[in-house]
């Protein structure tokens, strides 16, 4: 029997994370053929390369060298040339992840090529459609024809907005490749490498648009940051170091390093004494290894995690009660994904 086709659009960190989860479910069975395309949204080497060393994912089989510029640009580039890659493809399924412009594209050439879709992460809102990955999500969901939510919230936003096919309630494929990392990243020598203690510090990441879009609003966080107690590490993404460098934003009082690898970074995680952030994806990580975090936005998509009192909105009330979060699964979500493309 011939093996179903699957083309796997990627292009920044978190969907390397969730890539190398379904990837190795599609190997384990034998059953499929995959091809990636990596967009090159993340190009930089700490922030790409690094990633499917340490993930154990198999070099892309194309990269398409496409970032920089502005969104509309950028995702026009990444549909142009991924048009021509979905054709000599032809793949019986063509698989997304989370929220990016890479998303986007990749789903939007699907959907016009006719090509069914299957998007990891679906259903999550924010609820401003100022974030561009706002925008994103929400398109990208209603062309794709199966439909991978990692929580409860995220299957109530697609039945609310119309969409009642092909949903499927998974568990989040985060956690499956936290659980494959946890082990390997307790070897990871960065604490001794940065003179940090267990639980002696915080990390913080700073990269979305709503807080890198002028000066006024990243010095703020840069001072938030400065204002709480021991170091606090901020591995600092190329784009926010370009805009703090330009504005003149002073970092100083910060351990600032380059972005680390996904080991690395999971053991930062996991001797944290608190994370500070505006990734989505962190704010799970930091729940994953039971670290506090204060999102530095003003909502979040993953709204079970300030309901279980592992999360605040840095400008929001305070912790409420904690307690353990039941839906993203048991580490096997990548399964289930792999199930439904299956059929």
């Amino acid at each position: 029997m011939a093996r179903l086709r699957v083309l796997t659009v990627v292009g920044a960190r978190p969907q390397f994370i969730k890539a190398a989860a379904v990837s190795r479910a599609l190997a384990r069975t034998g059953s499929f053929r995959e091809s990636m395309v990596h967009t090159g949204q993340h190009f930089d080497p700490d922030m790409s390369d690094v990633f499917f060393e340490e993930l154990d994912l198999p070099p892309p089989s194309h990269f398409l060298g496409i970032h920089g510029g502005g969104h509309g640009a950028m995702t026009g580039r990444m549909m142009e040339a991924l048009e021509p890659v979905m054709l000599a493809e032809r793949p019986d399924w063509v698989l997304v992840y989370g929220d990016t412009n890479s998303t986007l594209a990749g789903a939007l050439v699907a959907a016009k090529r006719q090509i069914p879709i299957a998007h990891v992460e679906a259903g999550l809102r924010s609820f401003n459609r100022a974030m561009p990955e706002e925008i994103n999500r929400v398109l990208t969901d209603h062309v794709s024809t199966l439909l991978f939510c990692p929580t409860a919230a995220a299957l109530d936003n697609l039945r609310r907005e119309g969409v009642t096919s092909g949903l499927h309630a998974v568990g989040d494929v985060m956690y499956d490749s936290c659980l494959h990392a946890r082990a390997r990243s307790a070897r990871s020598d960065i604490l001794c490498r940065l003179g940090l203690s267990e639980g002696g510090y915080r990390l913080a990441t700073v990269h979305r648009a709503e807080n890198t879009r002028d000066a006024s609003t990243l010095a703020a966080i840069v001072d938030y940051l400065r204002r709480q107690p021991g170091p606090v590490v901020l591995p600092l993404h190329p784009g926010t170091r370009e805009k703090a460098g330009g504005w003149g934003v002073d970092l100083s009082g910060l351990t600032v390093i380059p972005p680390v690898g996904y080991l690395d970074m999971h053991r930062l995680l996991a001797g944290a004494a608190q994370v500070m952030t505006d990734s989505g994806g962190l704010q799970k990580e930091a729940y994953f290894h039971r670290v506090p975090c204060v999102t530095l936005r003003g909502e979040t998509e993953w709204t079970e995690t300030i309901a279980a009192g592992w999360n605040r909105l840095w400008r929001g009330p305070d912790y409420l009660p904690r307690r353990d979060i039941d839906e993203y699964g048991d580490g096997r979500a990548a399964d289930k994904v792999v199930a439904a493309l299956a059929g």
